[in-house]
């Protein structure tokens, strides 16, 4: 965008003492896992997500994702019913990619009946972190409940929150690597929702991941 200096009408000649053009540069809509929707998976974890998708290069996502979650659980939570569908916190769509490929993490507010059958996809397992917790080749699920000051009623009500990593198209092998690397993943991010809601002892959940086969 130009910015012209006029005078009477007139457009001031570029000269000594003028105020030269200026352009904005446009911000790139593709960055890397560290970037990819804010500080989500700063650090560490920003490369054990392009190791677990394959992809290093992803379309730039809002930073927003995890103001989201925690006003969508906290309006479900509110609501008094036994499930709400939450937000997700981070898409993963890499460059070049199709429609399809996507991941990324979603959390959403699951019923007591969602833990108590413990039947499972075939190709997943159970892990024994959290209420409950499972891999698949391409995927982890966490369930764990929060109390906190910011959730009326939470003391003797829970709120009960589903977390979901997924890691969309990828050529990763399925071996137990990989698996946990799903179940980390998902774990470090849980743990920052579970500071930003306030949860009572970390929501249940260890501060480093418990990758153990229930």
């Amino acid at each position: 965008m130009r910015r012209w200096l006029t005078a009477a009408g007139l457009v001031v000649a570029v000269g000594a003492g003028s105020v030269a053009c200026t352009s904005e540069k446009k911000e790139s809509p593709f960055v890397g896992a560290a970037d990819v929707c804010g500080d989500v998976f700063a650090g560490p974890l920003a490369e054990m997500v392009e190791k677990a998708t394959g992809d290093k290069v992803f379309f730039r996502k809002s930073p927003k994702g995890m103001e989201r979650v925690v006003a969508a659980l906290k309006e479900g939570y509110a609501s008094g019913r036994p499930w709400a569908e939450g937000d997700t916190l981070c898409l993963l769509r890499p460059k070049d990619s199709d429609q399809t490929d996507k991941g990324g993490v979603t959390f959403t507010m699951y019923a007591p009946q969602d833990v108590e059958d413990e039947g499972l996809p075939a190709g997943h397992e159970l892990y024994t972190m959290g209420v409950q917790s499972s891999v698949g080749r391409g995927n982890a699920a966490l369930y764990f409940e929060c109390v906190s000051p910011r959730l009326k009623g939470s003391d003797t009500t829970p709120l009960r929150i589903h977390g979901s990593f997924g890691r969309g198209e990828s050529d990763a092998p399925d071996t137990r690597e990989y698996r946990d690397l799903n179940m980390t993943i998902l774990h470090a991010v849980s743990l920052k929702l579970v500071k930003e809601l306030d949860c009572a002892d970390n929501g249940g959940l260890p501060e480093s991941p418990v990758l153990t086969p229930k």
